[in-house]
């Protein structure tokens, strides 16, 4: 049991504190308000020191521990490049907990991650949520398969381009994808017929498992997908092929979104922006601006901003969160964009994003303001366990 005291907090909730104390018991915060230390006599108490107190940062769109640092080759697991329809790949099973980004990343205040496979694929796979400390993966996964990834746009025809094989063109990426929906849509009448006729005592044949379309056909049943796309034109493809098919989908990097936000407010769709650190290094990019988040933020639109490490490097989440404040985001909406915004727009915010009573302790105490660039953390808590100091 720990009990933060004095803490500045800033909880991403819809509660405003000043300076508070937090308890934690076991993996969960158990209480906010001012607290008397006597009465948890068993507590281990931290004096925050009326130095800001967050919730761990979220990334909602990454590819760490798929993409293992200093290796090359043996540590890339994040592209499947033999095949463009892969849903039944799993993030889970690549990850590698011993990657030093792990370490790094919570070190900054990234406590959760939503990572997965890259967009070499019209479907690439799974994304898993998982927290940035453990010694296996079992340790680590919040949500076993949060997500299915899809691709449109410049690298799913880069890929299979150079192959001499489909997709060569957006007509095709978008014609796989929709190809690969229909097949598994069907997959799935069928089975429901199935059991239906099973449960009925009416005969039936239980059709031949085909683990491909099984995977893909749980997006029929609120799966939610992940369609990278930069450019307007992708990324009203994304909106459509999500319409089409009844899908609960985001727009991940949704790079020209700020472009089109009458046609996204119409649509009411959300999206992951970034990464919008570094240089502008292919076509699709050439509208990339830090001035995205206010746009999306005034047209009503919910965003959430990843890093999609390795692009960015988890370790500098922050700092690109800073250049969007200092091109007009407000700064708490931002800090809203990789914690509870991130958390909400992926599903998990009933555990992480904010400090509220029944959610997972995972805090940070940072030694100054967090958009500070000479800021650190002082204190980094992980499901209740303090994991940096």
């Amino acid at each position: 049991m720990y009990l933060i005291k004095n803490a500045n907090l800033l909880s991403m909730a819809d509660i405003n504190y000043e300076i508070t104390d937090i308890l934690i018991d076991g993996k969960e915060i158990k209480k906010i308000g001012k607290l008397n230390e006597s009465d948890y006599p068993q507590a281990k108490v931290i004096d925050a020191k009326e130095n800001y107190v967050t919730p761990g940062l979220v990334d909602p769109h990454c590819h760490i521990g798929l993409y293992e640092e200093s290796i090359g080759f043996e540590g890339s697991d994040g592209n499947e490049m033999t095949s463009p329809v892969t849903p039944e790949l799993r993030a889970i099973d690549a990850i590698k907990p011993q990657d030093v980004a792990f370490i790094e990343a919570r070190e900054h205040g990234v406590t959760t991650v939503v990572t997965g496979p890259g967009s070499a694929n019209c479907i690439g796979g799974t994304f898993t949520v998982i927290k940035t400390y453990g010694k296996t993966i079992d340790d680590m996964i919040l949500v076993p398969e949060i997500s299915m990834k899809m691709a449109l746009g410049e690298n799913p025809k880069r890929v299979y381009s150079s192959k001499s094989q489909t997709p060569a063109t957006r007509m095709a990426t978008t014609a796989v994808i929709r190809d690969a929906l229909s097949k598994a849509r069907d997959y799935k009448d069928k089975i429901d017929e199935y059991e239906q006729n099973r449960k009925a005592n009416k005969e039936a044949k239980k059709p031949e498992f085909n683990m491909k379309w099984a995977s893909l056909a749980r997006v029929f049943d609120g799966l939610q997908v992940k369609i990278h796309a930069h450019q307007q034109d992708d990324i009203v493809t994304a909106i459509r092929i999500i319409e089409e098919f009844g899908l609960d989908g985001t727009i991940e990097h949704c790079t020209e979104g700020h472009l089109i936000t009458d046609y996204l407010k119409e649509h009411n769709q959300q999206v992951i922006i970034g990464p919008t650190l570094g240089s502008k290094s292919k076509y699709e990019l050439r509208n990339k601006t830090f001035e995205s988040g206010r746009i999306l933020k005034e047209a009503g639109i919910e965003f959430a901003i990843m890093t999609d490490h390795p692009v960015i490097h988890a370790s500098s989440n922050l700092t690109q969160l800073g250049l969007f404040v200092r091109e007009g985001l407000d700064e708490l909406e931002a800090f809203k964009a990789v914690t509870i915004n991130a958390a909400k727009i992926t599903k998990i915010d009933h555990k992480v994003g904010s400090i509220e009573v029944g959610k997972d302790a995972d805090i940070v105490i940072w030694n100054g303001h967090p958009l500070h660039y000479m800021t650190k953390t002082q204190m980094v808590m992980i499901n209740g366990e303090i994991i940096h100091q």
